[in-house]
């Protein structure tokens, strides 16, 4: 399964299984919405990791290297995914199990609360390391959800930070040891199962309204200047 699905007490937990850096392809995400799908069936506040030390490494680069018009549906499917994840009707945490590279951190930044682990772990968006101009609904996610003082440095620099400089510059909200990971995910869970649902959908979607409307604009942008 790319997407392991397990259902337990009212919380879903996604982990990626995608080989050693989980790479994010076109039936990952495939696998992403069916798993969705099936946790808003369920009204489960909705857990996403991956494997030990690592979240996600990014987009496939099989694929994003195929030619034109693979690439421009794969991130074009990726930021569809961010902007579903952002407007999901229940809570939605991440619990990084290590490195959440290009693509695994823009899923750290369409989560409602991230929690890391502590190590010699890289967090980042290396797109202008590996020769990548940043699409526009990544720069506008990042825009939105880093801290002024980081965004620059994260985007333009292709700056990598480690978990804590991770949290200093918004790409997640608390750090753990590896060993508490999954008991603090599932604690957070447990108490974001406590709120009113209804109200908490309603209320994400007023504050993230403005930043919806760029994303559905910025997705078409990237499709006319990536194609």
């Amino acid at each position: 399964e790319l997407i392991a699905y397990h259902l337990e007490d009212g919380i879903a937990t996604l982990t990626l299984n995608n080989g050693k850096v989980n790479a994010i392809s076109p039936d990952v995400i495939a696998a992403f919405n069916a798993a969705l799908d099936q946790a808003v069936a369920d009204r489960a506040v909705v857990i996403i990791t991956g494997q030990p030390g690592i979240l996600s490494g990014g987009y496939d680069l099989k694929v994003m290297t195929a030619g034109p018009k693979e690439a421009v549906a794969l991130v074009t499917a990726g930021s569809t995914l961010a902007r579903r994840l952002l407007s999901h009707p229940f809570p939605v945490i991440v619990a990084c199990p290590g490195h959440a590279v290009a693509k695994g951190a823009f899923l750290l930044l369409s989560a409602d609360y991230r929690i890391g682990v502590d190590g010699p772990f890289s967090i980042g968006l290396n797109e202008v390391q590996i020769g990548m101009t940043m699409h526009h609904a990544g720069i506008e996610l990042a825009r939105d959800r880093l801290r002024r003082s980081a965004f620059h440095r994260s985007v333009i620099n292709g700056e990598m930070f480690d978990p804590q400089g991770a949290v200093d510059a918004g790409f997640l909200d608390k750090v753990v040891t590896a060993q508490e990971l999954q008991g603090a995910a599932l604690a957070a869970a447990r108490q974001l199962k406590k709120i009113n649902m209804l109200a908490h959908k309603n209320t994400k979607l007023k504050v993230r309204k403005h930043l919806l409307e760029i994303l559905d604009d910025a997705i078409v942008q990237d499709q006319q200047h990536l194609g």
